[in-house]
């Protein structure tokens, strides 16, 4: 383990925040054309600093979107592993900007957190792995390992051009493992491992009946309302027990082992109750909240539409009704299979006297999970208790991360997941920030897992 690394972070520690500082004010929101000039701008500080560094090969790669920058380092020799880094420069879009209580793009430290927006997701997380290489090299001038780096531009708008990148830099990207840092811990100071991912799919489902909204009067009786009619759908889906009922759902789906269950209830989390307002949780019925959350299929109910919205009361029976459904899927499940049967399902329980349409969601993803014992998830573990100072815990967790599944599907190399968020971030919405002891003890864990993986 590299002391003069650890040395040279903190001796620096300033003029490195400054340079974060630097890179958070790049207002880089990937969803506003806008935004073009300062993702450009965000692109060329990271293709720069990586040359500055000492990476060789530091280019941008053009996606057909926003660019892609990619970089590598190979004179740690054959014999060192290879790592292929992954994170994002874009941004989320800071509306309502009237709850912020300092500018997004003005980096301002405040009770031992920097806010900003990408402080947390996912410039902060990018920039502490660039600065730790930094260190490597101003002081050993090598760094422990081969490294290739692939920051893409474009995650908060569903990765559009990332998959055909992979795919088509192959032979470029490969590496041993891959290691991404846009995660976070379950509590502050609390290392976590990550060694699960939920994959995603959704539909939508439109209800048609009249060819306009009717007089509820004059009409009330003589024809099938699509409201209710989706409802009757909707509730035939899932039921009081929050079992998914739709034939051949749980098909495949690979089991929580005793072991597993035991990890996630050694795992302190945060208060569902408190952190969400409700009297009570409501899990799967054999489950608890966090065994369900973190390891079993979810179906949800993300939005409805029909009929009136406005003040008071307007007597109609509406012509159309729309629910927007996403499910969390686990391993064992694949996305297009579930399309398939929430389709199935929907029309075999639609009434007649209505029209009923499924719209199948295009971006999905299939979930992931490597073993919790494998030796470079070991390693992550020792590196993340070493420098926090807590025994490290194991988690799956309910979101999804897409390149996740396309890493291992093109390159089929065990991905590690090192994130050092906080559940009290505030990731994509008003007064994002990050830790800044979370920073400096997730480098802290960077230098010492790099030392680790090639020990």
């Amino acid at each position: 383990m590299s002391e003069q690394a650890l040395r040279y972070l903190s001796e620096n520690r300033t003029s490195l925040l400054e340079k974060l500082n630097e890179f958070l004010s790049i207002p880089s929101v990937s969803t506003d054309s806008v935004h073009k000039k300062d993702i450009q701008e965000a692109a060329n500080f990271l293709k720069d600093y990586l040359n500055d560094i000492g990476f060789d090969h530091a280019e941008q790669h053009d996606t057909g979107g926003h660019p892609l920058v990619y970089a590598e380092y190979n004179q740690a020799g054959s014999d060192a592993p290879t790592v292929l880094f992954y994170g994002h420069y874009d941004v989320q879009p800071v509306d309502p900007i009237d709850q912020w209580k300092s500018d997004p793009f003005k980096p301002e430290v405040r009770d031992g957190r920097i806010y900003a927006r990408g402080s947390s997701d996912d410039k902060g997380q990018v920039f502490m792995h660039l600065a730790v290489f930094e260190a490597y090299m101003k002081t050993e001038g090598k760094l422990p390992l081969n490294v290739k780096i692939c920051i893409e531009g474009e995650e908060e708008i569903g990765s559009e051009h990332l998959y055909d990148v992979l795919q088509d830099k192959k032979d470029q990207f490969n590496a041993d493992f891959a290691v991404i840092s846009d995660s976070g811990m379950v509590a502050q100071n609390q290392p976590t491992i990550l060694y699960g991912l939920k994959g995603f799919t959704g539909i939508e489902i439109n209800v048609t009946g009249p060819d306009h909204d009717l007089h509820s009067g004059m009409y009330g009786g003589a024809v099938r309302n699509p409201i209710m009619k989706l409802n009757h759908i909707l509730a035939s889906m899932k039921n009081e027990d929050e079992v998914i009922t739709v034939d051949g759902f749980y098909d495949g789906v690979e089991p929580l082992s005793d072991k597993e269950r035991e990890l996630i209830e050694n795992v302190q989390g945060e208060n569902y109750e408190k952190a969400t307002g409700v009297k009570e949780t409501a899990s799967e019925k054999g489950y608890t909240a966090k065994e369900h959350t973190m390891g079993r299929p979810t179906f949800e109910i993300n939005g409805m539409y029909g009929g009136y919205q406005g003040e008071g009361t307007k007597t109609i029976i509406p012509s159309t009704a729309t629910a927007k459904i996403t499910c969390r899927l686990v391993p064992g499940q694949e996305p297009e299979q579930i399309q398939k049967i929430l389709e199935q399902h929907v029309h075999k329980t639609a009434p007649s006297g209505v029209t009923v349409d499924v719209k199948k969601e295009k971006l999905s993803a299939k979930a992931y999970k490597v073993e919790p014992n494998h030796p470079l998830i070991k390693k992550a573990a020792k590196s993340y208790t070493k420098a926090f100072g807590k025994d490290t815990v194991y988690v799956r967790m309910g979101g999804s991360i897409p390149v996740v599944e396309w890493i291992e599907d093109i390159y089929n190399i065990p991905i590690v997941l090192l994130g050092f968020g906080t559940p009290d971030d505030r990731l994509h919405s008003p007064n994002e920030s990050f830790p800044l002891d979370s920073f400096d003890k997730g480098m802290e864990t960077l230098v010492r897992y790099w030392a680790e993986v090639n020990a």
